[in-house]
């Protein structure tokens, strides 16, 4: 299907959508929008990018996360990243004390070793568009208590393989000394794989062994035996909440690096989310002890809207945490997605490559894309909700059209094999927010640090 002027849905969009001139300018229409959203019984509000080098996507998204927090008391940002990247940017904004060389962002800056963010792709996360919203929730959290008040931030993939396995130790050196060295001798074999660890999961294939499961097995149900008494050590229980998360990282990664040469690539990616959603349930447990937990989850599109109205359900058997989130917390669970047109996006050409900034096309013809650039409305947001939605336009967009998703990798001279697929707006997304012409982050660093590929699990997008 082309979007022509013929098309019915272009002029029920123009007629049903909240335009906004800026981001700067988007506040009544944010709250007109999307209010709702945050209000009870939500939960869990999932906002997605179309690519994970657009400006306007990262600072929408920031714009939405500070107005669900001021007015609706969310109080967890979980993020598509490794968990102890995040946790240098938690003890930040929460002022929580450090443990070691990662403490914080101030360690950082003071010249401290080992930053955060320092995987490709840096610039995923190491932008002046993220860094404007942490100093925002620093000042936000600022003389509130860091439990029961502060907003925390929490990551939830599962990449960081050696750096969990050297925090789990770190940990355990400042509770229990003789389990620390514990740690040691059962994290050893697979340290030594720490910096390939696709090439262990090859190995292990290869050797016909069951790896080093075992041993990150008994490591995780060891640290969960000594919870009680570990808890009273530290920080009230936070600092064995990310010990464990470690720990638990470790025996996940294990075993998703050996799934990606015994199984389908659906198999990995459905690991892959299912960590990051399990991860969640955890952090929102851990906060409710405190009080009301709800969260804010920042994800690639095609992890937050609900797979199963797209490609990656019909055609792959793929999961997500979009879906996962949907059945588990039903009607408590929302998702919103960021789309554009065309303008700038910041990527590389392969994985491991440095940052360019590249030209987006504009929407193949049969896309989304096409459709909303069709409207003449350069900016807009949409509630897609049945029964908040004109049902008119509701049944146009539930056709099935394509859908771009670029990831940390752009392939513009293949985009429809390598970025699109086909989708149904309405059931993938609760709500959308609308950019004609975008442009690309300010990152921090352009060129990346040697890193070990990762190349498989994300193919073709770069998710």
């Amino acid at each position: 299907m082309t979007a022509t002027k013929l098309d019915p849905a272009i002029s029920l969009l123009q007629a049903n959508v909240t335009p906004f001139p800026s981001i700067s300018e988007a506040g009544d229409a944010l709250a007109r929008t999307f209010d709702t959203f945050g209000s009870s019984p939500t939960k869990v509000l999932l906002i997605g990018d179309a690519s994970h080098g657009t400006s306007e996507f990262y600072s929408f998204r920031a714009e939405l996360t500070k107005y669900m927090i001021t007015n609706h008391g969310f109080n967890i940002v979980a993020l598509e990243a490794d968990w102890p990247d995040a946790e240098a940017v938690d003890r930040y904004v929460r002022y929580r004390p450090g443990l070691g060389p990662r403490a914080s962002l101030e360690k950082e800056r003071e010249g401290g070793k080992d930053p955060a963010f320092m995987r490709f792709p840096t610039w995923m996360w190491r932008n002046q568009e993220v860094k404007g919203f942490v100093e925002w929730l620093r000042e936000w959290n600022r003389g509130k208590d860091s439990k029961t008040e502060a907003v925390g931030v929490y990551g939830l993939d599962l990449y960081s393989l050696g750096t969990s396995m050297r925090a789990v130790i770190e940990y355990l050196e400042g509770v229990d000394k003789e389990m620390a060295d514990k740690a040691r001798k059962r994290y050893a074999g697979l340290m030594m794989w720490a910096e390939e660890p696709h090439e262990y999961g090859l190995e292990v294939i290869a050797a016909g062994s069951m790896g080093y499961e075992k041993e990150v097995v008994a490591m995780l149900r060891d640290l969960l035996r000594k919870r009680v008494e570990y808890e009273a050590v530290r920080w009230d229980g936070d600092e064995f909440h990310s010990g464990e998360q470690n720990a638990r990282l470790v025996r996940d990664a294990e075993n998703y690096y050996k799934c990606m040469y015994t199984g389908s690539r659906d198999e990995s990616w459905n690991m892959r989310d299912k960590h990051m959603f399990e991860t969640l349930v955890r952090v929102l447990n851990h906060r409710a002890r405190y009080g009301e937990a709800k969260a804010i989850v920042w994800a690639h599109n095609s992890h937050v809207g609900d797979a199963r109205a797209t490609s990656m359900g019909w055609s792959r058997d793929e999961l997500n945490i979009g879906q996962l989130c949907k059945e588990v917390f039903g009607e408590k669970a929302l998702s919103i997605g960021c789309m554009g047109n065309t303008g700038t996006v910041a990527a590389a050409q392969r994985w491991d490559g440095d940052m360019q900034v590249m030209q987006v096309r504009p929407g193949l013809p049969g896309s989304y894309e096409e459709l909303m650039h069709a409207t003449g409305i350069k900016n807009f947001m949409l509630d897609l909700r049945k029964g908040r939605c004109d049902e008119r336009l509701r049944q146009e967009l539930i056709k099935r059209r394509m859908e771009r998703f670029i990831g940390v990798i752009y392939a513009p001279h293949t985009e429809r094999q390598s970025h699109y697929s086909f989708a149904v707006l309405p059931l993938q997304f609760d709500g959308l927010v609308w950019f004609n012409e975008t442009r690309n982050v300010d990152a921090l660093e352009a060129h990346q640090p040697q890193t070990p590929l990762e190349f498989d699990e994300t193919w073709p997008f770069g998710l």
